[in-house]
């Protein structure tokens, strides 16, 4: 499957806030928006008025950067969010945090959703007892997420159970037998991202 493979602090200077697409690095002094808090590029630190329009692009595309989806999948999901009942905004951050590489990063297994991505591709994780290594994959209400077999004996997943992270109420873990549940959709209030849903409903219904 096609993904960014560019410098992601670039995209978290050019969005103006972190996005918490390096895992750890992105709480350290190294963090590339503490040091340069402005736009890369040769007019990064010039300031303009930005349009409606622009500020309705920006915001897809921190969403877009955020779960680490591109342009045409971005918009399947905005589609599939329209046909839903409900309401669009809503819908489509509930379609993308329920994808198996985030579910996979708020268990805890990954230090960003890039990570957590891979680890799904490698083919850690079975969805109620059967492979899955496909991380666009949409988790449901009940839904069991274990790390299989072979991998839990790896020092990189004894870490992660070794130190759990806290979850939202839409999720329970069981890290001692690296185990975790879909509890029930997220609502809008369990989901954290520092995104305006509203601003791409109104960029997509132009």
């Amino acid at each position: 499957m096609a993904r960014y493979t560019g410098a992601v602090c670039r995209l978290c200077r050019r969005e103006g806030l972190k996005l918490f697409l390096k895992g750890d690095r992105c709480f350290t002094d190294k963090c590339a928006v503490s040091r340069r808090g402005y736009a890369p590029g040769q007019h990064g630190q010039s300031r303009k008025k930005v349009s409606n329009y622009g500020l309705q692009l920006r915001e897809k595309q921190k969403a877009r950067r955020i779960y680490g989806v591109l342009e045409g999948q971005f918009r399947t999901y905005y589609e599939k969010a329209e046909r839903k009942r409900g309401i669009s905004g809503e819908n489509l951050l509930k379609l993308l945090e329920m994808r198996l590489d985030n579910v996979a990063y708020k268990f805890g297994y990954g230090n960003s959703r890039a990570e957590a991505r891979q680890l799904v591709t490698h083919g850690h994780f079975l969805i109620n007892g059967k492979k899955v290594d496909i991380a666009s994959y949409q988790v449901s209400a009940g839904d069991v997420i274990t790390v299989s077999e072979k991998s839990r004996s790896t020092e990189r997943f004894k870490t992660f159970a070794e130190n759990p992270k806290a979850l939202p109420a839409w999720l329970e873990g069981n890290p001692e037998n690296f185990e975790g549940k879909i509890v029930r959709e997220p609502s809008r209030e369990d989901i954290d991202v520092p995104v305006n849903e509203t601003l791409i409903v109104e960029l997509y219904s132009k």
